[in-house]
């Protein structure tokens, strides 16, 4: 059988400088710029291990995100520590959750925040 990894997430936003910001902000991203052979800047993030591509949209080109629970990819999870922990220093930071901090089973405890462009992200405290 093929073997798969993951490579990236892309995100689409109209202002990558600030989608990227807030990423470093919040949730401790790293930026990573790169110019590009055309002259153009590339914004990326190394967001805990993982790439994620952030491209520029063109105003009318791209809907709306909708609002979760919705068909496709709903949201992305990043594991924390310490869940309360966590939550009070996003917030102190003005983050928005659309769902606080929930034991979902013994050991599991789950928070949704909400990301530039309606992204929706799960923190997962296990253990």
């Amino acid at each position: 059988m093929v073997a798969f990894t993951w490579e990236h997430v892309h995100l689409r936003t109209p202002n990558p400088e600030e989608t990227a910001q807030w990423y470093q902000d919040k949730l401790g991203a790293a930026i990573i710029r790169t110019k590009m052979a055309d002259g153009s800047n590339r914004i990326d993030l190394n967001l805990a291990g993982q790439k994620v591509f952030i491209a520029q949209t063109e105003p009318g080109k791209a809907g709306e995100a909708p609002n979760s629970p919705y068909m496709g990819l709903d949201h992305f999870g990043m594991t924390v520590t310490n869940m309360a922990e966590a939550v009070a220093e996003l917030k102190a930071k003005g983050v928005v959750f659309t769902m606080e901090p929930k034991q979902i089973r013994p050991g599991t405890t789950i928070a949704f925040l909400t990301a530039p462009q309606n992204v929706s992200i799960e923190l997962i405290q296990r253990g």
